[in-house]
């Protein structure tokens, strides 16, 4: 059974910009383009009006197939499993939207959830059909996630990542690392590793950077201060890694530890703590801190992966 979806202008819509080839229906481009879903899928879909062109009208089965044009669609899951864990909304205005995130919530569709995800439930909470995320966290990692609420003013949110005019501090426990000196930067080259989701650092010019300090010391657990300057996927994870104290419950690094990296009985130990940036629109310094918290005093070392 398919999990049912919230009304269509509740749910996130994917895009695909039609690819070069063969075919002579937007249809027959769709069942090549994913194979894992049957032409019988795709014609229910497109007969229950899910499957829309650029102008947001819905297609039909015999829509003629152009390179270059624009089709959104949305996806649907076969038994999609509800996530009790929440959200919070921290701050909304007409342009920007700042949520708190949970472990384990992903933030946009992808994989084996659609409306299990922060941005549809936000998008379902708040009426709004606009939002987009300005930036992504990894959906075992909690905190602060920065959506656009207007796309008048978007381009100018999304500036402050493009031109490094964000501020982004991350809190993270990990294994005590006594011999090394803090505050320190690691810098080095991250490269797509094996499996295709986890990164590497390897040989080459650095194009990674994070800052490190340490917050607090604990017997058997230290809280990490991570300012990351630049945005390489993992990269907080890896370079925690590459120090000796990989972040605690990290199934992927410094190594996989089971096909599926997520848990969500011992969650990832971290947490997108802050954010802050002068306002694009009206000049405001504006900072958001993360309600959430890791609970250093209260997780025994033998309790963590």
């Amino acid at each position: 059974m398919v999990n049912p979806l919230p009304a269509r202008g509740t749910v996130a819509a994917s895009r695909l910009q039609l690819p070069p080839g063969p075919w002579t229906s937007v249809l027959d481009c769709l069942c090549a383009r994913f194979s894992a879903i049957s032409r019988a899928q795709w014609l229910d879909r497109i007969a229950r009006g899910r499957v829309l062109d650029a102008a947001g009208l819905p297609i039909a089965v015999d829509t003629p197939y152009r390179v270059g044009a624009q089709i959104r669609y949305f996806r649907e899951v076969v038994d999609e499993a509800a996530i009790a864990a929440t959200e919070s909304v921290l701050y909304a205005d007409a342009h920007l939207v700042v949520a708190d995130k949970p472990h384990g919530l992903p933030v946009t569709p992808a994989g084996k959830f659609v409306c299990e995800t922060l941005l549809t439930r936000l998008i379902h909470r708040l009426g709004n059909p606009d939002l987009v995320p300005l930036h992504r966290i990894d959906h075992d990692t909690a905190g602060l996630v920065l959506f656009s609420a207007n796309p008048r003013s978007r381009a100018a949110y999304h500036a402050l990542f493009s031109e490094r005019g964000i501020d982004k501090g991350y809190e993270a426990l990990a294994r005590p690392l006594p011999a090394l000196t803090f505050p320190l930067t690691r810098r080095s080259r991250l490269l797509r590793g094996e499996p295709f989701f986890r990164m590497r650092e390897g040989e080459g010019e650095p194009n990674s950077e994070t800052r490190i300090a340490v917050i607090e010391r604990g017997e058997h657990l230290w809280r990490y201060a991570l300012t990351p300057l630049t945005g390489r996927k993992h990269q907080l994870r890896v370079h925690m890694a590459a120090l000796g104290a990989s972040i605690i419950n990290d199934r992927c690094y410094p190594v996989l530890c089971d096909a599926n990296p997520d848990s969500s009985e011992r969650p990832l130990q971290l947490l997108a703590k802050s954010l802050a940036f002068v306002d694009p629109l009206d000049g405001r310094q504006r900072r958001f801190e993360s309600a959430l918290t890791l609970d250093l005093l209260h997780l025994a070392a033998d309790t963590v992966f």
